[in-house]
């Protein structure tokens, strides 16, 4: 990770699951900038560097999403699809965290290249351990190219 500071997207439009996620992360030390945007259309401007989101200074790309499904203005599949589709893009860690587990919704997440789905249990304390091995996991065991 060459000391660099890592960064999490986090593209979800319920404001408690947000916090619980941000507060989660933050307390585990298991990023050290979250960004929260709340629908679909501002996930793919940020990841694109539009809009509010030019600066990469102050905007950095992530070195992981985690996206819900259910999203205003651009659906989370449509996201997915589009990051993976873009060749600067496609390598990045894209995690569903969704209240979801339809069947459709998991195999379209896979057929569109999400590197993992994981369904928001209901209970605070299994959600908070989710949230903790999810960021260890993907932020410091999982090996990355860049």
């Amino acid at each position: 990770m060459n000391g660099e500071p890592l960064t999490i997207l986090l593209v979800e439009d319920n404001p408690d699951h947000a916090e619980l996620v941000m507060r989660n992360m933050e307390d585990f030390q298991v990023a050290n900038s979250i960004i929260h945007v709340e629908d679909g259309e501002a996930a793919l401007d940020y990841m694109h560097g539009r809009g509010a989101y030019t600066d990469r200074k102050h905007h950095p790309l992530p070195h992981l999403m985690l996206l819900d499904l259910r999203l205003p203005k651009v659906d989370g599949l449509e996201v997915l699809k589009e990051i993976k589709s873009h060749a600067d893009l496609k390598a990045l860690p894209v995690v569903i965290l969704t209240t979801s587990d339809a069947e459709r919704d998991l195999a379209m997440a896979y057929e569109y290249h999400a590197n993992s789905y994981v369904t928001k249990p209901v209970n605070f304390d299994e959600f908070s351990k989710l949230l903790k091995d999810l960021g260890f996991y993907w932020l410091a065991w999982n090996k990355r190219p860049w």
